[in-house]
């Protein structure tokens, strides 16, 4: 009886688990198997038959009988007259197969047996948990929010595996309420003792190349390539795309009719600005696309510095370094050059930032040339609220700055 009640508390766990037959059969071997080498010293000398489905379990423990006052290992060993006790035709040297019984094991044995089982239950369900969200690793995966925290949004799929958001890996703007569908990639999965944990990304550039393939029939079927993707959560997105086909407008194709294709990702992304560009080998090219809206007059390049100087008409830099810096940075991150900003036709009389070298620190320039202002006229015609919005300086820093700047001039 104790047998089958033991198989049917595993029973519970493979109907819900779905553990497969031989996976069973060796869990089960295994925690009995523990149990005799903490009962007896060793199993060796032990088999043990299992059969699942009907809740059947016979162990048999083997010896070999040797004379009367000559065993040295009991668990290996029998004598004579114990042997023939259980057939009364057995001899010295022949070997004898005994049942032993569950309740032979004792009763606290018997729970820890089933504690044990119920353990390496658990074991197995999170390894297979493990391996399965392992191959789902850069993947879209939805689940269903269930509690919110402080730092990371717990959310549950439809086989109950619990799956962290964490707060930096949601987008800004993102809103979540119990019960709500969540949709982002699996970033990554790791064993916390024995526990996946599974972690779910909204802000990784590979969760809007996921949607680009979701959503954009041609990117799905391979028509389309998505060549590279760099993100600021939230804000701006630039997407590379190429085809291989020239019947195809591969922009085009994303974009779709008044911005139709795109416009369900914008909304999944909490209307994040995405510019879809062609794709090119011709760096120069590239860059000038890159830096779309802005039209660029000539862009020269420094191969081995990875450097790029940008000429555009004045009204056409702020587009280039678009609104906090947005547009800049992510132009260089896409084509992988440092891009420099010039005004073309600069005036004889204006001055280059970098002239003043000796009276503004260098990093108080950097600052100014990063938003696309590298002269001194470029910086006294912004808006002093407005610079101290784009850059990190202080205003007092930034009323110096235009103080010195401004003597220039009146010299």
């Amino acid at each position: 009886m104790e047998n089958l009640a033991l198989i049917d508390s595993f029973s519970e766990f493979k109907d819900d688990k779905l553990i497969d037959r031989v996976t069973l059969m060796a869990i089960l071997e295994d925690v009995f198997r523990n149990a005799l080498k903490k009962k007896y010293g060793s199993d060796d000398n032990f088999d043990i038959i299992i059969n699942p489905d009907k809740g059947d379990l016979e162990i048999w423990r083997n010896r070999v009988v040797v004379a009367d006052g000559e065993v040295e290992d009991e668990n290996q060993e029998i004598s004579l007259t114990e042997a023939r006790k259980i057939e009364p035709d057995f001899e010295v040297g022949e070997d004898v197969s005994e049942e032993v019984k569950l309740i032979d094991l004792g009763r606290r044995s018997i729970l820890a047996l089933r504690q044990n089982l119920i353990s390496k239950i658990h074991e197995h369900d999170n390894t297979t948990i493990y391996k399965q969200f392992k191959d789902l690793i850069g993947e879209i995966y939805t689940a269903e929010v269930h509690h919110i925290r402080h730092k990371a949004v717990i959310l549950l799929d439809d086989e109950g595996n619990e799956i962290i958001l964490p707060k930096e890996k949601q987008i800004p703007s993102d809103f979540f309420r119990k019960g709500e569908n969540v949709r982002g990639i699996i970033e990554g999965v790791e064993l916390k003792g024995n526990k996946p944990m599974i972690i779910m990304s909204r802000t990784a550039p590979e969760f809007l190349e996921k949607l680009f393939e979701q959503e954009i029939p041609e990117v799905f079927d391979g028509l389309i390539t998505v060549k590279k993707v760099v993100r600021i959560p939230g804000e701006k997105a630039k997407v590379a795309v190429d085809s291989y086909d020239d019947r195809i407008d591969p922009v085009g194709a994303c974009v779709g009719m008044k911005g139709s294709r795109i416009h369900g990702i914008v909304r999944e992304l909490g209307n994040e600005n995405i510019d879809v560009i062609n794709f090119t080998n011709n760096p120069q090219l590239f860059i000038s696309r890159a830096l779309s809206p802005a039209r660029v007059t000539s862009v020269t390049l420094n191969e081995e510095t990875k450097h790029a100087e940008v000429t555009l008409k004045p009204e056409e830099v702020s587009k280039a370094i678009g609104k906090g810096g947005f547009n800049i940075r992510l132009a260089g991150r896409l084509t992988g050059y440092e891009i420099d900003v010039l005004r073309e036709g600069l005036e004889e009389e204006d001055v280059e930032l970098t002239e003043f070298s000796d009276e503004i620190e260098e990093w108080i320039i950097s600052e100014f040339k990063r938003i696309g202002l590298d002269t001194a006229k470029s910086v006294l015609e912004q808006d002093l609220a407005d610079l101290v919005k784009r850059t990190d300086l202080e205003e007092e820093t930034i009323l110096e700055v235009v103080k010195v700047l401004k003597a220039e001039f009146e010299d």
